[in-house]
């Protein structure tokens, strides 16, 4: 039997991109590679991209050029490194991609990785997947190879694609309609994860809390519902779910903040603007006093839920007026961590052919005032943390001897020096209570309680 052969996979964008790169790492794996670190001596390079942002397609280009490089070097050696795109931009490019790149062997969409394999076999020219067939990929899932040790945060995916057709998101184009996976599945993934140590699981969609899955039993299960069958699972302790639209924030998952231990106070509510005008163009389908509504509430459910967002500046037709709106709603609202961009046309979608396209210079300068507030937000509230006692999950070790890093239930990096003669690698995984001693505006530091390093003794 010949050498093991390697796979090396660069993820681009987003969570769901991270969750799905571990996927088909499963595929690999299930299919004889071994992963390795860097593409040196890979025999396979897959590039799992994301198409949201800015100039994505030419970043995998430039990073195909440079792997070329690499590929010929190899192939002096006699060795042939094959390339596989996937993702994103793989659905939105296709066959052009495989025209225009001649190094890429293998163009696969975000709905078809479980058929990496059986395309890595064929002849380039007919190496293409664009399939939207979620249920087939997720199917796939239940023979992968899910023995590796999981880290204590880990991903799930439990909704896939948008219905929305936000005028401004290519999502609708390469993820296609919205599929929900059946409640058992996700609960049979969860209940993997947990007894392979994960201990912070973060559900995925695109719409997360449009999740509308079969449940056991039958019927129709919603995404409070599954939160708490989650919240039963041994060794999940806490729960968080991303990325939400506020027209599915229902009453029924807003009380479940307040009733789910497990389910952290930090939740990710996209607005994209605090303009009626601007979003009714985005054609969002809500407004300002509806998030507002959705504020209020969720504070009054679950005092001291922190908020984080997306915000798009720039959008076409926005107006001075318009822009104001949105600096309102995020004093208004107060942010603890944000997201925020310029708009940039997206090939294909409404937004790229309105009238009032904003010119460059003034969407710059006003990504920068609003920027200027939401580091201000960020800052006070990790500022706000001083002096609290916070439960922190350990997740790997810093860059100084003794020095560990966690999360906050808000999802805070936590940096703690630990005591004389504590081991880093005793703690990971573990949650313990610490006293935050100094914020800056992207990380605290914290110091473990007395009574916790007695405990550990």
């Amino acid at each position: 039997m010949g050498d093991t052969r390697k796979a090396f996979i660069k993820t681009y964008g987003c969570q769901m991109n991270v969750y799905d790169s571990q996927r088909i790492a499963d595929v690999l794996s299930s299919d004889g590679y071994a992963l390795v670190d860097t593409p040196e001596d890979a025999d396979l390079t897959v590039l799992n991209t994301c198409h949201i942002r800015e100039k994505a397609a030419e970043k995998v280009y430039s990073e195909l050029g440079r792997l070329r490089v690499m590929q010929d070097k190899q192939a002096q050696s006699g060795k042939a490194m094959k390339i596989a795109v996937a993702g994103c931009v793989a659905q939105a490019e296709g066959d052009e991609m495989l025209r225009r790149a001649k190094n890429v062997d293998v163009v696969v969409g975000p709905q078809a990785y479980q058929e990496l394999p059986d395309l890595l076999q064929k002849p380039k020219q007919q190496a293409v997947s664009q399939s939207f067939a979620p249920e087939d990929k997720f199917a796939a899932l239940k023979s992968a190879a899910l023995y590796r040790p999981s880290p204590p945060t880990a991903f799930l995916t439990i909704q896939e694609g948008c219905d929305k057709f936000c005028t401004f998101c290519v999502v609708p184009y390469t993820r296609g309609g919205e599929f929900s996976r059946p409640e058992a599945d996700i609960l049979n993934e969860a209940r993997s994860l947990a007894s392979r140590g994960a201990r912070d699981v973060t559900l995925l969609g695109q719409n997360v809390n449009a999740y509308h899955g079969e449940k056991i039993g039958g019927g129709t299960q919603s995404l409070a519902g599954l939160l708490y069958e989650l919240a039963d699972i041994d060794g999940i302790e806490r729960l968080r779910y991303t990325t939400s639209h506020p027209r599915d924030m229902d009453d029924g998952l807003i009380n479940a903040h307040g009733t789910i231990p497990q389910l952290m106070p930090y939740l990710h509510l996209p607005v994209q603007s605090g303009s009626d005008a601007v979003l009714k163009r985005m054609n969002r389908r809500h407004g300002r006093d509806l998030y507002f509504d959705l504020v209020d509430k969720l504070r009054a459910a679950r005092p001291g839920i922190a908020l984080s967002s997306d915000l798009i500046v720039g959008f076409p037709g926005e107006s001075d007026a318009d822009f104001a709106d949105t600096m309102d709603l995020v004093r208004r609202v107060k942010y603890a961590q944000c997201y925020s961009f310029k708009y940039s046309p997206r090939a294909g979608t409404p937004g790229a052919d309105m009238e009032g396209q904003v010119p460059e210079e003034l969407k710059t300068e006003r990504l920068a005032e609003l920027q200027a507030l939401l580091n201000e937000q960020q800052s006070a509230f990790n500022a706000g943390a001083c002096g609290q006692v916070m439960p922190v999950l350990f997740e790997r070790s810093g860059k100084y001897e003794a020095q560990i890093i966690g999360r906050s239930p808000y999802m805070q990096a936590v940096h703690v020096t630990l005591p004389a003669g504590a081991e880093p690698i005793d703690f990971l995984g573990e949650i313990h209570d610490c006293e935050i001693v100094q914020s800056g505006p992207n990380s605290l530091a914290g110091q473990l309680l007395t009574e916790d390093v007695k405990t550990l003794a």
